[in-house]
C-alpha cells in the first residue's frame, strides 16, 4: 500500500501532486530545487541553469478561468490574461489555502531515483537529493511524481546555421531572454515563430530599429481577443465546438476554422499562411503581430541559410547586412535526467507513457509523471485531473491495465498523434484538450455526464454544453468532489467581467421610438422581400396563398 509519496518540482503540477495525495490520504514530499515554488511562472533576473526561465513581461495567453484549479477559482477582481507576478501569486494562495508548504523541501534537488533492491515484492523507490549545502540525502519512497516540467533545456542548433562561429554580434536563446533593453536601436532577427519568438519580435521591435522574424513553415495567428471582446478560450473551447468536431470531418472544421482566422487578417497577404491546416498544430496566440508587421517593425523573413560575419542569408536569397543580435527561438529539449532508463519506454520520437502518465513497462505502477502534456489549452487543470488519477491509481482505488495492453496504447497513441497533427522531435505529443480531460476524469470516476444533467439540472446543462470547458465541471460528480463547483460554473463569466467594470456605466433602456424604428426596419424588410418574390415570381405567391387557403369539401 502507497503511503509516502516523493513529489519533484514545486510548479503548478507538483503542488497540485502534492494535494492530490493529501486528499487520498498519502503523506507527499515535495522536493525543489530552488527557493520558492512555482516553476516556470518564477520570475529570475538571471536565468539559472536546469530551471525553467521567462521573460519580464511574460504575460499568460490563457484566460483566468481557464488555467485555475478545480477548487480555487482565481480571484474575481484579477485580470484575464494575467501577468506572470500574478499567476505566481494565485499559486502561492492555493498553496496556503490547502496547507501545502508544509510538505515543500526548498533548495533540494532530486538527483537519482532508483528502484529498491526489492522493488519486485515493495514497489519502492530509493531517491538521492542534494541540499543547498550539496550534502546527499538517500530516502525510501513507496511512490514517485515527476513534475519537472519541459521548458528546462533549451534547444539551440546551432549546427543547422552554418557560419554562426563568424557572427560578430550577440546570439541566445528564448530562455536569456528577459527584456528588449539589450535590442535598443538594434536590427534583431528572431529565429522561430512560435508563441516565444512572437511575443520577443513584437516587444523588441518597440525599442529596436529593426527586427526580423525568420519561419520555415510559417503558422496560423489567433487573437486572444475574441468576438465581443471575449477570451477567445471562452468563446471557443466548450463541449458545442468540441462536439461538432466528433460529428463534421476535420477539413471542414479546418475550414470554418480558417476562414474565421484569415477573416481577421488574411494570412497570405501576410506570409504567414503555413503548410499546415489549422487544427493540425497549436496556432500562435498573439494579438500584436500581426500590427507589428503593418506598420514595418517586424519583417517576416524564410529560413536561415547561412551566416556571415553580421549578414543573415535567407532561403529566398535575400540577405539582412548589419545584424546585432539573433535570438534563436528553436524551442526545448525534454529530458528526465534523473530517471533510470528502465523507466523511460521509447515510442516513437517521444517517452512514451500511458495515457501520457504512467511509464507502461514497470512491474509496479509507483512512477508517474505529471504535467508532460501538449496542447491547446492550459497546463493546470490537465495536470490536475492527472494528479487526482495518480493519487487514486497509487491508493490502489483505480487498477491499471496489463504492461502489454498499456504498451500497445502507447504505440497506438503515438500513431494517432503523427497522423493527426504536425510533430517534431521538440515537440513529439499533442492532445486534444477536451478529449483528454474527458479520458483522464473518466479514470477518476469525475467525468459529468451532459444526458444526466438534462434531466436532472437543465440550467447548469446549458453552462456546461454552451460554455467553456473549465475544471469545475470536474468537480460536479465523483471522487473529490466540490460543493462550489456548480456555484463556479453559474458565477464564471461574471469573473470574467469583473476586471473590466472599472468604471459605471449608465445602462440605457430602449425607447418607444427605437422600439417603433426596429418595427418597422422589419416591416420593410419584409415587404421588400414580399415584392422580390413577387417580381422574380409572379406566380410564387399565388400558389403559397392558395396551399394557406382552407380546404372546402
Amino acid at each position: 500500500m502507497v503511503h509516502r509519496v516523493a513529489v519533484i518540482g514545486a510548479g503548478p503540477s507538483g503542488l497540485s501532486s502534492v494535494k492530490a495525495c493529501l486528499d487520498e490520504g498519502m503523506l507527499p514530499t515535495c522536493f525543489e530545487s530552488s527557493d520558492d515554488l512555482g516553476g516556470l511562472w518564477r520570475f529570475k533576473a538571471m536565468s539559472e541553469p536546469n530551471r525553467a526561465s521567462i521573460y519580464r513581461s511574460l504575460t499568460i495567453n490563457t484566460s483566468k478561468e481557464m488555467i485555475c484549479f478545480s477548487d480555487f477559482p482565481i480571484p474575481a477582481d484579477y485580470p484575464n490574461y494575467m501577468h506572470h507576478s500574478k499567476i505566481l501569486r494565485y499559486l502561492k494562495m492555493y498553496a496556503e489555502h490547502f496547507h501545502l508548504l508544509q510538505h515543500v523541501r526548498f533548495q533540494t534537488s532530486v538527483k537519482t531515483i532508483r528502484e529498491r533492491p526489492d522493488f519486485s515484492r515493495s514497489g519502492q523507490w530509493e531517491v538521492v537529493t542534494e541540499g543547498g549545502g550539496g550534502q546527499e540525502e538517500k530516502h525510501v519512497f513507496d511512490a514517485v511524481i515527476c513534475c519537472s516540467g519541459h521548458y528546462t533545456y533549451p534547444n539551440l542548433p546551432l549546427k543547422d546555421f552554418p557560419g554562426i562561429e563568424t557572427f560578430a554580434g550577440r546570439y541566445l536563446h528564448s530562455w536569456d531572454y528577459k527584456g528588449p533593453e539589450d535590442m535598443c536601436g538594434k536590427r534583431v532577427v528572431v529565429i522561430g515563430i512560435g508563441n516565444s519568438g512572437s511575443d520577443i519580435a513584437v516587444e523588441s521591435s518597440r525599442v529596436a530599429q529593426q527586427v526580423y522574424m525568420s519561419t520555415r513553415r510559417g503558422a496560423w495567428v489567433i487573437r486572444q481577443v475574441s468576438d465581443n471582446g471575449l477570451p477567445v478560450d471562452m468563446k471557443y473551447n466548450t463541449r458545442f465546438v468540441h462536439i461538432l468536431f466528433q460529428l463534421l470531418p476535420t477539413n471542414v472544421m479546418n475550414w470554418l476554422g480558417e476562414k474565421k482566422v484569415n477573416a481577421m487578417y488574411d494570412h497570405t497577404m501576410y506570409a504567414l499562411k503555413p503548410k499546415h491546416r489549422l487544427f493540425s498544430q497549436i496556432p500562435v496566440i498573439n494579438d500584436d503581430l500581426p500590427f507589428r508587421m503593418l506598420s514595418g517593425s517586424v519583417i517576416l523573413k524564410p529560413n536561415v541559410k547561412e551566416i556571415r560575419g553580421s549578414s543573415v542569408l535567407f532561403d529566398d536569397g535575400s540577405t539582412v547586412e548589419d545584424v546585432d543580435a539573433i535570438v534563436f527561438a528553436t524551442g526545448y529539449n525534454y529530458a528526465f535526467p534523473y530517471m533510470p532508463s528502465s523507466a523511460v519506454y521509447r515510442s516513437g520520437h517521444r517517452v512514451g507513457l500511458y495515457k501520457h502518465v504512467f511509464p507502461p513497462d514497470l512491474e509496479h505502477p509507483t512512477l508517474a509523471v505529471v504535467g508532460f502534456i501538449h496542447a491547446l489549452g492550459a497546463i493546470m487543470p490537465q495536470a490536475e485531473i492527472q494528479a487526482r488519477w495518480v493519487a487514486r491509481v497509487f491508493k490502489g482505488h483505480k487498477k491499471l491495465p496489463s504492461n502489454q495492453v498499456m504498451m500497445k496504447a502507447v504505440d497506438k497513441d503515438t500513431k494517432d498523434m503523427e497522423n493527426s497533427y504536425v510533430l517534431s522531435k521538440l515537440a513529439p505529443l499533442h492532445v486534444d484538450f477536451v478529449s483528454y480531460m474527458d479520458e483522464v476524469a473518466g479514470e477518476v470516476g469525475a467525468r459529468p455526464s451532459l444526458l444526466w444533467l438534462f434531466f436532472t439540472d437543465y440550467q447548469l446543462f446549458k453552462r456546461i454544453l454552451w460554455g467553456p470547458v473549465t475544471a469545475y465541471q470536474y468537480r460536479l460528480v465523483g471522487p473529490g468532489k466540490w460543493a462550489g463547483a456548480r456555484g463556479a460554473i453559474f458565477t464564471q463569466f461574471d469573473r470574467m467581467f469583473k476586471p473590466l467594470k472599472t468604471r459605471e456605466l449608465e445602462v440605457e433602456k430602449a425607447s418607444v421610438s427605437s422600439r417603433l424604428m426596429k418595427l418597422s426596419l422589419i416591416a420593410v424588410a419584409g415587404a421588400v422581400g414580399i415584392y422580390y418574390v413577387h417580381v422574380r415570381h409572379p406566380a410564387a405567391m399565388t400558389t403559397l396563398l392558395s396551399k394557406l387557403r382552407p380546404q372546402t369539401a
